[in-house]
């Protein structure tokens, strides 16, 4: 014989901050750094050079590896 009986399943909603996510970003909004208006133009010469550096150090990483040399 089978019982058959309602039961249902409850889930908590998931909330994508939870897990301290939000206060990472809080703190990445709070840095001096941060990027907050956006209303100025952006110097494309500016950021191809900072991102040019930023391209050579992470090249210096011990662990970096080009996936097209691979």
């Amino acid at each position: 014989m089978i019982f058959l009986s309602r039961r249902h399943i409850h889930f908590d909603p998931i909330d994508p901050l939870g897990d301290g996510l939000g206060d990472d970003i809080a703190a990445e909004q709070n840095e001096p750094e941060a990027i907050t208006d956006l209303s100025d133009p952006l110097d494309a010469q500016e950021l191809a050079q900072t991102w040019g550096t930023l391209l050579e150090e992470v090249k210096e990483d011990p662990e970096w590896f080009d996936f097209a040399a691979e």
